[in-house]
């Protein structure tokens, strides 16, 4: 279960180093959630978890007259996010907790966005609630989340592979998949009081590497990012090491098609009104 320490610390510093795998391997998820916004009128969005700001940024070019403001838990990626905006006047990136944030009194944002960056809420309803009372009247929140850990090909074959009986991270708290169930997700945002709550699944292809190196640009996705980066992290012997890596080769090998390495992936797109 990844916690909000843990992105304040080792897993921030880790995905901030890598946002340009991050930022690849949720390509098609990208485009998809920014068809959110296209032919969208509003002058003040937010980026809830914006991560290292390629949401914000993308907007901030599709709007040049909008206020587009990234929030997120992690100094390390708010750094990467700034750095890539130091340019984009519209932008702005703030080290900030979405649960308790509020915009200053002369702000009401219209248009809330998430990509990935609402499962790690300790507590969902409150922190929903929190944001639709920042929120201007009828303003649209559109976020994407992971289905269920059984219904993403990435993780059941990466537990596959390591041989881990061990429930999925988020699947009971805070984590990737802690929105997995798709009732529970309108449950918690009808109780936070949001209104006309739309939910779409969407498949796609994650891709971990590309190119002439694609193996070893995904053997670094995961020794880097989630949940086989924990994992050995938490390892002394260097055998079961080696034993790990071994099995992530030969499961890169078996996705490897055409110079892309790329398994199916799972998400809701979520939409909204205050």
């Amino acid at each position: 279960m990844t916690q909000g320490a843990e992105w304040q610390g080792r897993v921030g510093q880790s995905w901030a180093e890598e946002w340009r795998r991050t930022d690849r391997s949720f390509t098609q998820l990208t485009e998809r959630l920014l068809q959110e916004q296209r032919g969208q009128q509003f002058s003040d969005v937010v980026d809830i978890g914006c991560g290292a700001g390629e949401i914000s940024l993308a907007i901030a070019r599709n709007h040049p007259n909008a206020r587009v403001t990234g929030i997120d838990i992690s100094q390390d990626l708010i750094s990467a996010a700034r750095q890539r905006g130091e340019h984009m006047a519209n932008a702005e990136f703030l080290l900030a907790d979405a649960a308790v944030w509020r915009p200053d009194s002369s702000r009401r944002p219209q248009f809330m966005v998430s990509r990935h960056g609402v499962m790690f809420f300790d507590e969902p309803v409150e922190a929903f609630a929190n944001l639709k009372a920042a929120a201007a009247p009828d303003a649209k929140l559109a976020f994407s989340c992971f289905q269920k850990a059984a219904d993403n090909v990435w993780a059941t074959e990466l537990r596959g592979a390591l041989q881990s009986d061990a429930p999925a991270s988020g699947d009971t708290g805070p984590g990737p998949f802690a929105f997995g169930d798709r009732a529970r997700v309108e449950m918690v945002l009808s109780q936070a009081g949001w209104q006309d709550i739309a939910i779409e699944g969407f498949d796609y292809a994650m891709i971990f590497g590309t190119g002439d190196d694609a193996i070893e640009q995904a053997l670094g996705y995961f020794t880097r990012i989630g949940p086989v980066a924990r994992l050995l992290s938490e390892l002394t012997d260097d055998a079961e090491r080696q034993q790990v890596n071994s099995k992530l080769q030969a499961l890169c090998e078996q996705h490897w098609i055409d110079g892309i390495v790329a398994m199916p992936a799972a998400a809701w797109i979520v939409t909204a009104r205050a």
